[in-house]
């Protein structure tokens, strides 16, 4: 049963801007806090931005502050990472995760989508 799901990826120009959604169900849902890693080829999985379906606040990585919004739109369970002024550096796989609280720790997430490519071109 697929618990989270990412979209909105796709290839994009230096400077552009892209919104991924992560859709959220089942047991996925139940956990409070839906956050946005990626990882670049050869580099570890990195923290982008989290939040709580139970409250508004949002945690941002300080590598995408700025250039980076997460929301979340209660009614159709799903989060999203609103993406500007992208570089190529900013390419990547792009996954939502669901855990208990909010935090920038992988291991804190028990739930994960698939991933969505994102690859930005100079």
């Amino acid at each position: 049963q697929v618990q989270l799901v990412e979209s909105g990826g796709g290839l994009v120009q230096a400077g552009g801007s892209l919104r991924l959604s992560c859709a959220a169900s089942g047991r996925a849902r139940s956990r409070d806090a839906i956050a946005w890693f990626r990882r670049a080829p050869g580099k570890e999985r990195e923290f982008l931005a989290a939040i709580r379906w139970s409250g508004s606040t949002t945690y941002y990585a300080n590598s995408v502050k700025g250039r980076v919004t997460i929301s979340r739109d209660i009614p159709k369970n799903t989060v999203y990472l609103q993406m500007s002024s992208l570089k190529p550096e900013d390419t990547a796989v792009y996954y939502c995760a669901a855990g208990f609280l909010a935090r920038v720790w992988p291991d804190e997430y028990d739930y994960w989508g698939q991933g969505t490519q994102v690859t930005v071109s100079s």
